[in-house]
């Protein structure tokens, strides 16, 4: 038998050593990239670097931090085709929408059979023949599954690499929690982009998450949150909901920085270094907005939730 003399470490001590050092690699990161961001701040500063190339470069870095589950349109504000809907209602709800991709459905909504392109089903429009023997699942694309815990820059990467602009995102039981579009992660990095179909719909600017849980848009009016929350804040003193949020915090904030107002938790998901863009909104419990002292002017935090 061999005479083993060297130290033996316990798994509960190993693991902990393991996790000391991974703490102390991302800390490593996170400060190299901070450093890395106040250098292009700076270089903008002395106007070596465009406003509009530093916000994309912050987009970038935030982007690669953000969850499927941040930005997606949820379940219930997907425009969608019934698969056994008629050839004239699966028109009508084409050119009133004004999309091009459309998921087609059954089971309410429960499961996907496949992605409709526009432009694969008007090439069967117009001549009766076609109309009439058109079968919808002979001309249907395959649907691609994400989970909502998917990085934004993973899919954004998977997006260009399989030359997909749609994906339909599923919950951890497997069923259909919403969709996202590659737009509305290139939004993420270069801002919001508008086309003549855009609409202003509350739907898309409060997106609900489980149970008292939102994302919502910084540019959502406050009377629409009024109205949805039953909330009473003046819409002469701030216009949106990242009015009313920025004086919380009294400065510009950064991405993950945390503030309490009323009894509305909010996180900044996405900002640059002139506005905030997107926020995630927690409802909080009676009690727990009780021991906050009544406010959110002065409980700006640092970077949790």
């Amino acid at each position: 038998m061999s005479d083993d003399s060297s130290p033996r470490r316990s798994p509960g001590l190993l693991q902990t050593l393991i996790e000391r050092a991974a703490r102390r690699l991302g800390a490593c990161r996170m400060r190299s990239r901070e450093r890395l961001l106040e250098q292009l701040h700076q270089a903008a500063d002395d106007g070596l670097v465009a406003a509009d190339a530093l916000e994309m470069i912050e987009g970038v870095f935030q982007v690669a931090e953000m969850q499927v589950r941040d930005i997606m349109i949820p379940r219930s504000a997907m425009v969608v085709i019934e698969e056994d809907a008629p050839l004239d209602e699966i028109l009508r709800t084409v050119v009133r929408s004004g999309h091009s991709r459309f998921p087609v459905v059954s089971d309410g909504r429960n499961r996907v059979e496949g992605i409709l392109l526009a432009k694969d089903l008007l090439r069967h429009c117009g001549d009766p023949r076609e109309e009439a023997s058109l079968d919808l699942e002979d001309i249907l694309r395959p649907a691609v599954m994400i989970p909502e815990s998917k990085r934004l820059n993973v899919l954004l990467r998977d997006f260009r690499r399989n030359h997909n602009h749609m994906a339909i995102v599923v919950d951890e039981y497997g069923g259909v929690a919403g969709l996202v579009t590659i737009e509305d992660v290139l939004e993420q990095i270069v801002g919001e982009i508008d086309d003549e179909y855009d609409v202003d719909d509350e739907a898309y600017n409060i997106l609900p998450h489980g149970q008292d849980r939102y994302t919502i848009k910084a540019l959502t009016p406050i009377e629409d949150f009024n109205e949805r929350f039953g909330t009473e804040y003046s819409d002469d003193e701030y216009d949106t909901v990242g009015g009313l949020v920025l004086k919380a915090f009294g400065h510009l904030p950064k991405r993950g920085e945390v503030v309490d107002v009323d009894r509305f938790r909010f996180k900044v998901l996405h900002a640059n270094n002139r506005r905030i863009g997107l926020l995630e909104m927690r409802i909080l419990p009676e009690e727990e907005a009780a021991a906050e002292d009544g406010g959110g002017d002065d409980q700006a935090a640092g970077n949790d939730a």
